[in-house]
């Protein structure tokens, strides 16, 4: 049976488009505002920019870029593994923290019911989600003793199994199942997803005869989305994830030019870093539907990891970065839209709106006595919240404030692998932009290593002293 994604007239109409007409003079004006030539004047780098990422590619080194092939066999598996057990199992649980869950985060926001998990109908006999993503002891407990172990499968979720946060919530996690299961109950109700070749995870993963999915050595976290680290919970939840796959790989194919003008991700990277540049380094997501909403999440993620060094690749100190922000329509307009509108001209907003949402709610009449309420019966809150990021839009460029939009024709799993990869590619081009490595996280890992000290991970010695040395706090500058 053919699917809707392998019709070329179908994936057209639901290709994602990316807006920026209100990131130019001619619109905001010309203090703030771009013209043509100030991007025409990015182009050699563009073209340099986009010879080193396909090298990069071919070399192996840029694992996301591969994953919408090299994963269509496995998203196949992941699907008619989810399929044969998801019977057994009334909730499935993913620890893992940071790219380990914000993307399945905001693939079960963006594409199943918005109250999935208290929905059974809705859920159609897949298991209720749930991605603690933190280590915070009241919600972990609380989660791990309202779950009925009997009946939950868990996706441990860490490349390399060493994951402090990751590996503390196995550990407890396990040591319940196995005192109201038994040891025999571990390979049953864990998964391991993790590193093929090394680690502590795939060790443990063969001794307890969990079944494992491989996380490619080339793809770091906060690109694995498409990858069994997002995959794995999504087809859990009934989501299409060769769709989601298909998505990516149309904007690939997109953006396989060094032409700006037609390359979405790349022109967003240039607009994004001209701005960088003029003193804007705020770049806030404004999605206008709860369906994106976690979306935000994961993007600011990508940006902040991927883009706040310290060094370029010479090693010369630089202190880069734009600063991510999520915002939400209309809920923000309410909260955050007076900064935007008079504050410091130091941002870029990017809304994400919806064309078609998956339902239509009408609003209901009544008061016709009263004009300042009864206006509104009749129209729907699909107009409403249309409405209003359109008027928050203009508001913006009446105040000569840089926005841009990227519309999608609806949410589905085809048009979030778009943006995804969109994102993603765009990232890659910034780091060539900024000249630093786009996809390591030195500032985390020390960190990480501050931590593995002072819980006397074996190796991390040092940092414990080093921690234990730290400057004394004045007592009265505590009040």
């Amino acid at each position: 049976m053919t699917k809707r994604y392998e019709d070329a007239s179908w994936k057209e109409s639901m290709r994602i488009k990316l807006d920026v007409n209100n990131m130019f003079a001619e619109t905001v004006g010309e203090e703030h505002g771009y013209t043509k030539a100030d991007v025409d004047s990015m182009k050699e780098r563009v073209i340099a920019g986009h010879k080193a990422i396909r090298a990069a590619k071919e070399a192996g080194d840029l694992g996301f870029m591969e994953l919408p092939e090299s994963h269509k066999a496995i998203a196949k598996e992941i699907k008619e593994y989810a399929d044969a057990n998801k019977d057994k199992y009334d909730n499935f649980v993913v620890l893992g923290i940071g790219g380990s869950a914000l993307g399945n985060i905001a693939l079960q926001t963006a594409l199943n019911h918005p109250y999935y998990n208290l929905n059974k109908e809705a859920r159609n006999g897949y298991p209720r989600l749930f991605v603690p993503d933190n280590v915070d002891p009241t919600r972990l407990k609380g989660l791990l003793e309202t779950l009925d172990l009997s009946r939950t499968v868990f996706n441990v979720i860490s490349k390399s199994g060493g994951t402090a946060e990751t590996m503390s919530q196995f550990l407890t996690a396990r040591a319940m199942v196995v005192e109201e299961l038994g040891e025999d109950a571990v390979g049953n109700h864990f998964i391991a997803t993790t590193s093929q070749h090394s680690g502590n995870l795939i060790k443990i993963a063969k001794e307890e005869g969990m079944k494992t999915y491989y996380i490619p050595e080339n793809v770091g976290g906060r690109f694995s989305v498409m990858t069994p680290v997002g995959l794995i919970s999504a087809a859990f939840t009934g989501i299409d994830i060769e769709e989601l796959l298909a998505g990516a790989a149309y904007m690939d194919e997109i953006c396989n030019t060094d032409d700006l003008w037609k390359n979405p991700a790349y022109l967003n990277a240039v607009l994004q870093y001209l701005a960088d540049q003029d003193g804007k380094p705020m770049s806030v997501m404004m999605p206008y539907a709860h369906d994106l909403k976690d979306l935000a999440d994961w993007y600011r993620q990508l940006w902040a990891e991927s883009l706040g060094k310290k060094y370029d690749r010479q090693g010369k100190v630089v202190n880069v970065g734009p600063t991510p922000v999520k915002a939400l329509g209309a809920t923000d307009q309410h909260s955050q839209a007076q900064l935007y509108m008079e504050g410091p001209f130091d941002k870029v907003v990017t809304f994400l709106e919806v064309d078609n949402y998956k339902e239509t709610l009408e609003i209901a009449p009544g008061y016709k006595d009263i004009s300042g309420v009864s206006y509104l019966g009749g129209h729907t809150f699909n107009e409403l919240l249309t409405v209003e990021k359109k008027a928050t839009e203009l508001a913006l460029v009446d105040n000569n404030r840089l926005n841009c939009t990227v519309t999608f024709p609806e949410v589905n799993a085809f048009t979030i692998g778009q943006f995804f990869y969109m994102y993603e590619l765009s990232t890659a081009l910034m780091g060539e932009f900024y000249d630093i490595n786009a996809f390591d996280q030195p500032g985390v890992e020390l960190g990480k290593q501050y931590a593995y000290g002072v819980l006397e991970r074996e190796g991390f010695a040092e940092m414990k002293e080093k921690f234990d040395a730290r400057p004394k706090k004045d007592e009265n500058l505590i009040l």
